[in-house]
């Protein structure tokens, strides 16, 4: 099934205990589309470069299945650019540099052949825009994914709650969670949000796995233990991209295959943290994520 996405294309410049990756390849929707892409090959990107964002790299997507056409290039222009040095613990970081670039015009217009798409990743974007691109579908599609940050919740908080409530899933950590609700307990939390209007909330919490929320049940999924992590950067939307891939390969919106979504989710965001930037998920293949797959499975199963 169909799969559009939208977020950031971008260059970033990370330095971590492991290292220093300058003017590399990131951005929301570059990491969402790879991992999907190794779920589904009819994918539609929307997002916006400048004219300093390598051909070479949008030609792998193209090789990905990804579809190009939602995607502006600026004549002139400089893409969106993010610098970050994060501690040593991995979990957090500091900001050095953001350059809006380009992305500060981002005004999108879905191409005609996007509007009929079924599955929708919303990434880490203004409410504004988020709201404008749900605005451009023709129906109702069969499942709509958010992601958002505490950043919104500060300055955009009514728009924020506007788009909420037009999504069937919200992905937020558990710090934004909190932020939210109000609510300390994830699980009051979850409570909480649901009111908002999503059906589904996924709470990540990073080395310590996720939370699914739905249909009255709850769902924990473990995080899989790495002797080395290079890299977080791009985590959260690689696990959104094996998230909302694997449901639009199933074509089959329930609870039980939410939660092999976010084990699917989960698995290629432990890939993607072993190397800097998107060079993991250029990599991989079929056999590696079975392999990935099947840990996830001996450290969560149990006989009782």
């Amino acid at each position: 099934m169909s799969l559009l996405t939208v977020g950031t294309v971008a260059f970033d410049t990370i330095e971590t205990s492991r290292g220093r990756a300058e003017m590399v390849v990131g951005g929301a929707c570059t990491y969402i589309s790879w991992s999907a892409s190794y779920f589904t090959n009819d994918i539609n990107l929307v997002s916006i470069v400048g004219e300093d964002f390598p051909t070479s790299e949008l030609d792998l997507l193209k090789e990905r299945g990804v579809k190009l056409d939602g995607l502006e290039v600026v004549k002139g222009g400089k893409s969106f650019f993010w610098e970050g040095k994060y501690h040593d613990d991995m979990n957090t970081r500091d900001t050095i540099a953001t350059e809006l670039n380009v992305l500060a015009d981002f005004d999108p217009v879905l191409p005609e052949s996007f509007k009929d798409s079924q599955y929708i990743m919303l990434g880490n974007l203004t409410p504004e825009i988020q709201k404008k691109v749900i605005s451009q579908l023709n129906g109702k599609p069969k499942l709509v994914v958010m992601d958002t940050m505490n950043f919104w919740m500060d300055v955009a908080w009514d728009s924020l709650l506007e788009t909420i409530k037009l999504v069937d899933v919200l992905t937020i950590n558990d710090e934004e969670a909190r932020q939210l609700s109000g609510e300390h307990s994830l699980v009051k939390a979850a409570a909480k949000i649901h009111e908002l209007g999503p059906k589904y909330i996924v709470i990540k919490k990073g080395e310590h796995g996720a939370l699914l929320f739905g249909e009255g049940k709850i769902f924990s999924a473990p995080a899989l233990p790495l002797a080395e992590v290079f890299d977080p950067t791009g985590a959260g939307d690689t696990f959104a991209g094996g998230f909302i891939g694997y449901l639009a390969q199933q074509d089959d919106v329930n609870f039980e295959n939410m939660k092999r979504a976010v084990i699917y989710g989960s698995a290629m965001a432990s890939f993607c943290v072993e190397e800097f930037s998107i060079a993991k998920l250029k990599t991989l293949d079929q056999s590696q994520i079975d392999e990935r797959l099947q840990k996830f499975i001996e450290i969560s199963a149990i006989s009782l």
